[in-house]
C-alpha cells in the first residue's frame, strides 16, 4: 500500500487540478509537472518543480519530448520491493514516484472540429502521456495513476484518512482505468489513420460477394451502461454497453421515461422492434415477442395502426415490445393500457400520453429521440467462440423496379402495395419466414421452422381465417409446390419470393393453376 511522497502531474484537461495539487501539497507531496499544468500550479500558489528541473534537459521539439527520459520512467517504473531496484534510483540520483496524474491530449475533440488539418490532428497524438499512463499502470503495485478528474476527490479522501497511503485495491482499479484510458485513445488514432488508409480488395470464397472491405484488425470501443438483473434467464449473470461514438438512435443510450429497469430480453426485443418500425416512413407500429414480429401495421395515423398491428396475433401480443415510428399521443395512450406491454418504444412522447401511460406502472418506457433514417448503424457483429463474424446490416432498401413478375396472372395495384409492405416486413422475421399481408398489416405469420411449407401451416394457423385474400412473402425462395399449395388453400392471392430454386417452374406453374400472381425479387432475406 503505497504512501505518496512524490507526484507528477501533467494533465491536458485542467478540470480541478489546481485544487488537487494544492491538496496534495498540503499533506506534505512534492510535485512534479510540466507546460501548461506546471504554470496553472504555479499561477495557484502551488510549490511544484518543472520537470526539466528533475531531468537536466529542457522541454524539446515542440513539447514532443519533455518526460521521455529515464529519471522519470526510472521513477515510475522502479518495483520498490527489489532492493537492486532502489539502489540503482540512489545511484542515478532518480526520485521515485509515487502518484502519477495524467489525461492525453484531446485527440477526439481536435478530430471532430471543423475545417482541422491533417497536422493537426498528428500534433494531438500523445507519446509522452500515454507511456507514463501505462508505466505506472504496469508498476500498480507500488504507485497510483490517475487519468480521471472525477477520481481526484475520492484520492484525496483516501489519503487524508489513511496518512497518506492508498490501498491496493485502489491502484489496481484505477490501474485498470488506465490502461482502458489508453486503449480508447489508441482506438481513436487508429480509426482516423484507417479512415485516410486506400480500400484494399480482399480474397473472397463466396463468388457473390461483392467486395465489402473490412478491417484486418478490429478494436471496438464501448462503456458499460448498466449491469442488468441477469441474462436471458435468472441463473445468468448481463450487462448493456454502448458504443462510445455511435449517433444515431440506440437502445443502450434511450432515455427511460416510465417503468422498471430494462431486461437483457426487454433490449434484444426492444432492438427488434426498432428497426422494424425504422422500415417505413408511413405511421408504423411493430410489435414483437420473442425477437419475432407478431404484429406489423401502417395506417393513417398510430392508434390505426396499432389496432391493426394487434389484431394479427392478440394472444402473442401479451407481454411483448412495441415501437413505433411516431410520437405517441394521449389517444394512443388509453389504447395501449388496455393490454400489457413490457417495453414500449417511439421516438417522442407528449405529456398527456405519459400520464395516462404512468398508471401501469409494469411499462417500460423508452424515449428514442428523433428519427434519423440516415444514421449509418455500422457493422452487425455476432459473437462466436473465440471469434466475431461481421457483416453489414440487411438494410438496403429493394425496389419495385428490380422485381419482375413470373406469372401471366398480374397484382393488382393494392396487391403490389402489400407485396412490397410483406417484403419489408419479411426481413425481421426469423428464417425461415412467411409473412401474410391484408391491407399493409400483417394478418399471419409463420417464423423460425425448420421448413418453410411449416412456416406457412403456421401463418395460416396465425391468420385464423383472415388470410383470405392477402398476399404472402416468403424470405428465400420455396423449394417446393408444397408451400405454394398450402398458400392457395389459405386464400392468398399473390406471393412475393426470391426465386432461384431448381423448380422454380413447378412453383410458378402450381401458382397459375391458382390464379395466383407470383413476383420474384432476386435476393433473399434470411434472418437466424
Amino acid at each position: 500500500m503505497p504512501k505518496i511522497k512524490r507526484a507528477l502531474i501533467s494533465v491536458s484537461d485542467k478540470t480541478d487540478v489546481a485544487w488537487l495539487a494544492g491538496e496534495l501539497s498540503a499533506m506534505g507531496v512534492e510535485i512534479i509537472s510540466t507546460g501548461g499544468t506546471y504554470k496553472i500550479l504555479k499561477q495557484n500558489h502551488v510549490k511544484v518543480t518543472p520537470v526539466a528541473e528533475v531531468t537536466g534537459f529542457p522541454e524539446m521539439l515542440d513539447g514532443r519530448v519533455k518526460t521521455l527520459h529515464p529519471k522519470v520512467h526510472g521513477g515510475i517504473l522502479a518495483d520498490r520491493s527489489k532492493p537492486d531496484h532502489m539502489r540503482q534510483l540512489e545511484y542515478q540520483k532518480i526520485p521515485a514516484i509515487d502518484l502519477v496524474v495524467v489525461n492525453l491530449y484531446p485527440f477526439a475533440q481536435t478530430v471532430a472540429r471543423p475545417g482541422v488539418t491533417r497536422q493537426e490532428v498528428i500534433e494531438q497524438i500523445d507519446i509522452g502521456g500515454p507511456t507514463m499512463v501505462r508505466a505506472a499502470a504496469k508498476n500498480h503495485a507500488h504507485i497510483a495513476v490517475v487519468v480521471n478528474p472525477a477520481r481526484y476527490k475520492g484520492l484525496v479522501e483516501e489519503m487524508k484518512s489513511a496518512g497518506g497511503q492508498v490501498s491496493s485495491e485502489t491502484c489496481g482499479e484505477l490501474a485498470r482505468e488506465a490502461f482502458a484510458h489508453t486503449a480508447e485513445y489508441d482506438a481513436m488514432i487508429s480509426r482516423y489513420l484507417s479512415g485516410e488508409a486506400p480500400e484494399k480488395p480482399r480474397p473472397s470464397a463466396f463468388p457473390e460477394e461483392k467486395g465489402e472491405m473490412f478491417p484486418e484488425s478490429l478494436t471496438l470501443e464501448l462503456g458499460e451502461v448498466a449491469s442488468l438483473r441477469y441474462g436471458e434467464n435468472p441463473h445468468q449473470s448481463a450487462a448493456v454497453y454502448a458504443e462510445e461514438k455511435y449517433e444515431g438512435n440506440s437502445l443502450a443510450t434511450a432515455r427511460q421515461v416510465a417503468g422498471p429497469p430494462l431486461s437483457f430480453n426487454n433490449i434484444l426485443d426492444g432492438e427488434a422492434a426498432w428497426w422494424g418500425v425504422l422500415e417505413f416512413e408511413e405511421p408504423a407500429v411493430v410489435i414483437i415477442k420473442h425477437n419475432n414480429p407478431c404484429g406489423v401495421a401502417v395506417a393513417e395515423n398510430p392508434v390505426v395502426a396499432y389496432t391493426r398491428a394487434l389484431d394479427c396475433d392478440p394472444v402473442s401480443a401479451f407481454g411483448s415490445v412495441v415501437a413505433f415510428n411516431r410520437p405517441l399521443d394521449a389517444e394512443t395512450a388509453h389504447v395501449l393500457t388496455d393490454n400489457f406491454i413490457e417495453l414500449l418504444l417511439a421516438p417522442h412522447f407528449e405529456p398527456e400520453a405519459l400520464e395516462v401511460l404512468a398508471a401501469k406502472k409494469e411499462f417500460r418506457i423508452l424515449e428514442m429521440g428523433d428519427i434519423d433514417h440516415d444514421a449509418d448503424p455500422g457493422m452487425d457483429y455476432r459473437r462466436i467462440h473465440g471469434g466475431l463474424l461481421l457483416q453489414q446490416y440487411d438494410r438496403e432498401p429493394d425496389e419495385r423496379d428490380s422485381m419482375w413478375v413470373t406469372t401471366e396472372t398480374e397484382p393488382t395495384s393494392e396487391q403490389w402495395e402489400d407485396l412490397l409492405f410483406a417484403w419489408r416486413v419479411c426481413r425481421h422475421v426469423k428464417s425461415n419466414a412467411i409473412v401474410f399481408v391484408r391491407g399493409k398489416a400483417t394478418v399471419g405469420i409463420g417464423a423460425g421452422q425448420m421448413s418453410r411449407v411449416d412456416s406457412v401451416m403456421l401463418a395460416s394457423e396465425k391468420s385464423g381465417g383472415k388470410s383470405r385474400g392477402s398476399v404472402m412473402a416468403s424470405d428465400a425462395f420455396f423449394p417446393f409446390t408444397d408451400g405454394i399449395e398450402k398458400a392457395a388453400a389459405a386464400g392468398i392471392v399473390a406471393v412475393i419470393q426470391p426465386g432461384g430454386s431448381i423448380k422454380d417452374d413447378e412453383v410458378i406453374a402450381a401458382c397459375e393453376r391458382h390464379g395466383m400472381a407470383m413476383v420474384f425479387t432476386g435476393r433473399r432475406h434470411f434472418r437466424h
